[in-house]
């Protein structure tokens, strides 16, 4: 089985995840353009190109994978700076319609995302103006949504009118949401069409009030209006969602639907609104579970799958919180204890179990893989996940899992979970906060500008990712070989790794 994939964007969580757990599988062929033709951050895409490469292979094809944001916009962070024009941005969506008269079997999954709206100042990733005026932005709009929806304190009012934006930036950033808004439902009527089969629009850094959910309620009214709700879903996340609608089209291709049976390492679990969401870890569950085209179950001897979800005791922090400053409810909310032992005991009985580590955001939980690196039983997981966003996280491993689960290629299962460890926890959770309160300041270099040093600090992340994973029992028994860690973005917050086990 082939699937032609267009990644939305050239990271290697979009580019290369998708490659490691399609490699599980030696049934199934990943077709994906390469680096070169995906643009880089915010230079985009040649969209023209792209759209060559996917017409002079699609006729072998049985599913097309699409990002659209790649295929309209040139990749993600084109799609929040981009002065496209209205029939142009229409053309190129427009061309999805012609890949049945290249395969008329061909399936399509499609995702589009609804533009974020961060709640910080910063321009790296969006226009210029951003760096100044973008905390402003997205609270200008949280509470003037607030307002209409619930009302606002006095405190908030006040708030709200001391924003002062300049009327052109607004404007700007406004026509371009809306824009956006407009794709999003053009990709929907692609799927009343029957053009897409499935579609997907993430929410990227979702909020409960604000640009994403006003842009989400608009886009829910118009596929609730031409009752699409069953073909289309709307829920966070954004990087992970290619490699969901890859497991999608495994299990369809196989013609079956993977059982899951999750439990959480807490009580509030289920109920916790992560960080960057806008909902329930459960609902959110419900959600990727789906649209990997999975179900659910309350019975773990009927599952397929054990979901293993390690979630805050009662709030989220971020990873680097977690050496010093650690919310109490970690522990008194939360047995981790138990959690790992309920773990051992499925590995035990011979159940597949993948790991969503959600405790905490952008990293992965250090002490829960201190006690199953213990427990010896890492390597006893089919999958492993904890890195970015909660929906990140469990997007990525559910799909791990399904391709895992009945994969008798173990040694790739086993390199994409020790990928997993050294990027998410190791990475994430350790190393990148020391080189960047540690390292970086003695260069006179910064988180987001490495000024053309990239190679020498990426030569430091290498060395102390290297000398950590050698701290767990796991190294004694999997030794990393021609170890290289690179830096995509050339910044501090994703990191890329190649390496053998020896």
């Amino acid at each position: 089985m082939k699937i032609l994939y267009i990644p939305l964007d050239e990271r290697p969580c979009n580019r290369l995840f998708p490659q490691f757990i399609t490699e599980t599988r030696e049934d199934i062929e990943l077709v994906s353009p390469p680096i070169e033709l995906l643009g880089n951050k915010k230079k985009p895409a040649d969209v023209n190109k792209l759209w060559e490469y996917i017409f002079s292979n699609i006729k072998y094809c049985d599913y097309a994978v699409l990002s659209i944001d790649m295929l309209v916009y040139g990749g993600l962070i084109p799609s929040r700076l981009h002065y496209l024009k209205k029939e142009e941005a229409k053309r190129r969506i427009n061309n999805i319609k012609e890949l049945k008269k290249y395969n008329k079997e061909i399936k399509v999954y499609a995702f589009n995302c609804i533009m974020r709206s961060p709640q910080y100042n910063s321009s790296e990733e969006e226009p210029e103006y951003y760096a100044e005026h973008g905390y402003n932005l997205f609270r200008k709009a949280y509470l003037n949504d607030k307002k209409n929806r619930v009302d606002l304190t006095s405190k908030e009012s006040e708030e709200l009118f001391g924003i002062d934006i300049p009327e052109e930036i607004l404007r700007d950033y406004e026509e371009r949401r809306n824009f956006n808004v407009d794709i999003n439902i053009e990709a929907v009527n692609l799927v009343k069409e029957k053009v897409i089969d499935f579609l997907t629009i993430p929410q990227d850094d979702s909020s409960p009030y604000g640009y994403t959910a006003i842009a989400q309620q608009r886009v829910l009214d118009y596929i609730k209006k031409h009752e699409l709700e069953l073909k289309i879903n709307i829920y966070p996340g954004a990087d992970e969602v290619g490699s969901s609608l890859i497991a999608r089209a495994l299990n369809d291709f196989l013609d079956r639907q993977i059982k899951i049976y999750p439990f959480y390492s807490s009580t509030f679990g289920p109920t916790i609104i992560p960080l960057y969401e806008d909902r329930p870890m459960n609902e959110s569950l419900k959600y990727h579970v789906r649209v990997c085209n999975g179900v659910l179950v309350e019975n773990p001897e009927k599952a397929d799958i054990i979901l293993a979800i390690n979630s805050p005791g009662k709030h989220m922090q971020e990873s680097f919180d977690q050496k010093d400053k650690l919310d109490l409810t970690y522990k008194s909310f939360r047995n981790l204890q138990d959690f790992v032992f309920k773990i051992e005991e499925f590995i035990e009985k011979g159940k597949k179990v993948i790991i969503s580590d959600s405790a905490f955001s952008n990293g992965g939980d250090l002490t829960l893989i201190k006690y199953l690196d213990r427990l010896d039983i890492f390597d006893k997981l089919i999958a492993y996940g904890g890195w970015n966003t909660n929906c990140n996280t469990l997007g990525t491993v559910l799909s791990s899992g399904i391709y895992a689960f009945d994969s008798k290629d173990k040694s790739k299962i086993l390199k994409h979970l020790i990928y997993r460890l050294v990027e998410d926890v190791i990475y994430q959770a350790n190393v990148r906060q020391n080189i960047t309160n540690n390292f970086l300041p003695k260069h006179n270099l910064s988180y987001t500008d490495l000024k053309g040093k990239e190679e020498y600090v990426e030569e430091e992340v290498g060395k102390l990712l290297l000398n950590e994973y050698n701290k767990y029992n796991l190294s004694n028994e999997y030794k990393l070989n021609n170890f290289k860690a690179y830096l995509p973005w050339r910044r501090m917050f994703e990191v890329g790794l190649k390496f053998n086990i020896e």
